[in-house]
């Protein structure tokens, strides 16, 4: 009898909370350590997916641990009016981190910095129309969730006004090709925008982007790409939003991902990884931008905002990251993952592709490799069969975007611990495809 059945658990988990989502695992996770969460029955599970994409030191990291003892013992939260020393290190350190973006404000979620950053952007333009990705997923709160088009978008009544989207390069299903049947960007691109232009009164706000869309389906935005939309905003007076909720921090081998683009946002916002788990986030833009927007009064004041234990958690996971090499890790570990991943491709007829980069990849589930059609229900039974053998992987379980594998275990990930993952998901895809 596993105490995962726990009826004392589960009959008023199934009778008091809200179900929000996708079901819930149906473990109950009594502990986390490194790269391993451990359910009732103290079984080990790997954790591929960082604890949704954030927990890039691991669980329970004990420097993250050591902090937030200290911090509390101090002092853990203020009146939104007051400043402490860990917020303003904090916001020093990042303004440190990217050159250019001076400005940084501390708040709590993915969602609500996106939200600031939006807001921001139409104070700032006079504008108040946003551009998105087709398959983008910015946050659950009104202007993030009017520029989210990947799920949730029916039954909520009206969008905000001037929400507008344009497909997402997609290399594996190109809409626009060359000659040799490779993604043309370029084109599509082109064409995208003459579209917005006959949709738009005029008002043009910002394009808000994920540098890899995550749940999207790991779509990695091409060498040149950036630079390219980044001018499409400039001829229109737009400002370009980053959203690095999931890449920012290491995880894909530069401390930011634009940085592999030596392109500079003006607008970048982070999240889950720079809390490490614990909700924080931040909003950064150039001294030019937030000047404007203090002139014409900018509001974004909450509960939460400049909290002082939270700020003191994202100093220390920065001086983790730094101390302990991580970047560098994230493109020696995630270039093992990705090797790993590219042998199932070969083994595995259902494996249709493999992308991504550092430590956040994906792998396409498929029913026929000719027609590339998407192999949902295949990939859902190859996840469960996963967490029956010890391996947590979090698919994009949306039917209509695919069976899609994001992977994006912790910076501090071993080699054991990437080579028991991968030998976990080869067993798995076996007894299922089989």
């Amino acid at each position: 009898m596993t105490l995962n059945a726990d009826p004392n658990f589960w009959v008023p988990a199934n009778k008091h909370l809200t179900r929000y989502g996708p079901s819930f695992e149906d473990v109950i996770i009594e502990r986390a350590e490194g790269s391993f969460v451990y359910d009732a029955d103290d079984r080990p599970i790997l954790d591929f997916t960082s604890g949704q994409m954030s927990a890039v030191l691991g669980h329970t990291h004990p420097d993250v641990v050591k902090t937030v003892d200290l911090q509390m013992k101090s002092v853990a939260h203020l009146f939104s009016g007051m400043l402490s020393r860990p917020v303003v290190e904090l916001a020093s350190r990042l303004a440190a981190l990217a050159p250019g973006l001076d400005r940084v404000q501390l708040l709590s979620t993915g969602g609500e910095s996106n939200e600031a950053a939006i807001r921001m952007a139409k104070l700032v333009t006079g504008g108040h129309e946003i551009v998105a990705f087709a398959q983008s997923w910015h946050g659950m709160t009104g202007g993030a969730a009017s520029a989210t088009y990947s799920a949730g978008r029916r039954g909520y009544g009206p969008a905000a006004a001037g929400s507008f989207v344009i497909p997402a390069p997609n290399s594996y299903r190109p809409r626009f090709k060359h000659a040799d049947g490779s993604l043309d960007w370029k084109s599509e691109l082109d064409d995208a925008f003459e579209l917005i232009d006959r949709q738009s009164t005029g008002n043009l706000a910002a394009f808000i982007a994920e540098p890899i869309l995550s749940s999207g389906g790991i779509l990695e935005l091409p060498p040149g790409y950036l630079a390219a939309l980044k001018k499409k905003c400039e001829e229109r007076g737009m400002l370009l939003i980053l959203d690095e909720a999931q890449t920012g921090v290491g995880r894909t081998g530069h401390m930011f991902a634009f940085q592999r683009d030596g392109v500079t946002p003006d607008i970048l916002t982070l999240s889950k990884t720079l809390g490490a788990g614990l909700p924080l986030a931040a909003v950064m833009t150039t001294a030019e931008i937030e000047q404007k927007a203090h002139e014409k009064n900018y509001l974004f004041y909450t509960t939460h905002v400049s909290d002082p234990l939270p700020a003191a958690v994202g100093v220390t996971v920065l001086d983790v990251v730094a101390r302990d090499n991580l970047v560098q890790q994230a493109i020696t570990r995630g270039d093992r993952l990705k090797k790993g991943l590219q042998s199932l491709q070969q083994r595995f007829e259902c494996v249709g592709d493999v992308r991504g980069r550092g430590l956040l990849l994906g792998l396409e589930v498929v029913t026929d490799r000719h027609s590339k059609k998407p192999g949902f229900e295949l990939g859902a039974k190859i996840m469960d069969e996963a967490m029956k053998r010890g391996l947590s992987m979090n698919i994009v379980k949306y039917p209509g975007m695919g069976g899609v594998f994001r992977i994006a275990p912790p910076l501090t990930v071993s080699e054991a611990e990437i080579d028991q993952g991968l030998s976990i998901m080869s067993d798995s895809i076996k007894a299922v495809a089989h």
